[in-house]
């Protein structure tokens, strides 16, 4: 948005964002665009990395339990969030997510900034986006109750949704109207690995995505139920991340991925739990194999034009990727 409005910024950016294709530059103006979480800094310091960027617009998606490797609970967490509260200035603002009790727990830790919420109820003050497609492509974005315009974009998803607003009430902060904010995303491109469609083959669409955790997948898979309609979908996860690999998610995992129509999971040595037990009682077929060529074949071989398979890891994944589209061709030839 700032970029498309001429501002210039420099960003910091844990992906490849495809506008820029780059993920960090300095920028030709004050305002400089972060994304940040609370993984800790450095061996050397445990403190979480958003504390030290003393932001005057702070954008708050979400907060759940994660990186189990660091952090004991979710209150260690919420604590790590009311430290990068406590260095917003009095005039900067806060942009948070009023249905997540978690971030309210933070708020209510202490805040004396100025605030903004995205709110799921019409009428609410703030924020509120109504889809006007199932999938998520297209809404229309209120602010206290006014209208702001109808965005008609690429992207599918609630999650998609509520980033987008999120962005437009940051924007604003800056000195963004939200109508040119709005008609600054009808260009926007994802960045790589979030929902990117890396090749089709006989009908058959393969995703490269990078949700690791349930709630990121479930949200995924909604998005992609509300596009596809009555079109199968495949899952082809790999439990990769600390969180995973220790069991945390274990026990929602298959939830998660009750809108798909067969998930496949690899077990890789480095799991400690049996994955195949903690899918007993799925409600979708769940195959578990223990090698990357296995699960390609059996992808491969499961998958019929019309299908849309979603690759989920925030690795390389053994180049599964890659080599599921070179099965389904062979495939195809024969």
């Amino acid at each position: 948005i700032l970029e498309d409005c001429g501002y210039e910024p420099g960003f910091l950016i844990g992906g490849v964002p495809q506008n820029f294709g780059v993920s960090a530059r300095l920028g030709n103006s004050p305002f400089f665009v972060v994304e940040a979480d609370e993984y800790d800094s450095a061996f050397f310091d445990k403190r979480s990395k958003f504390v030290h960027y003393q932001p005057r617009t702070l954008v708050i998606n979400n907060l759940e339990f994660d990186h189990a490797d660091i952090f004991d609970d979710l209150k260690a967490i919420q604590r790590q969030f009311n430290h990068v509260i406590r260095t917003v200035p009095g005039q900067g603002k806060i942009i948070w997510p009023s249905a997540s009790n978690a971030v309210r727990e933070v708020i209510d830790m202490g805040c004396w900034s100025e605030q903004e919420t995205f709110n799921l109820m019409a009428g609410s003050p703030g924020w509120y986006s109504e889809l006007l497609s199932e999938d998520g492509h297209r809404f229309e974005l209120f602010f206290d109750g006014e209208s702001q315009g109808v965005l008609d974009w690429s992207l599918i998803g609630q999650h998609n949704v509520e980033n987008a607003t999120m962005a437009i009430a940051a924007a604003r902060h800056v000195g963004v109207k939200p109508a040119a904010a709005i008609e600054a995303l009808t260009r926007f491109a994802p960045p790589k690995r979030r929902m990117e469609l890396i090749g089709t083959v006989n009908d058959i669409a393969v995703y490269d995505d990078f949700a690791h955790h349930p709630t990121a997948i479930a949200t995924t898979l909604q998005g992609c139920r509300a596009k596809v309609g009555e079109g199968r979908i495949l899952v082809v996860l790999e439990p990769r991340s600390n969180t995973m690999k220790r069991g945390v998610h274990k026990d929602t995992l298959a939830g998660s991925m009750a809108l798909a129509d067969a998930a496949y999971l690899y077990q890789a040595d480095n799991i400690d739990w049996d994955v195949e037990a903690a899918m007993a009682k799925a409600e979708l077929p769940v195959t578990v194999l223990y090698q990357i060529d296995e699960l390609v074949s059996r992808v491969a071989t499961d998958a019929r034009p019309g299908d849309t398979i979603i690759v989920m890891s925030n690795g390389g994944f053994g180049g599964l990727h890659g080599k599921l589209l070179h099965k389904l061709e062979l495939k195809l030839k024969r």
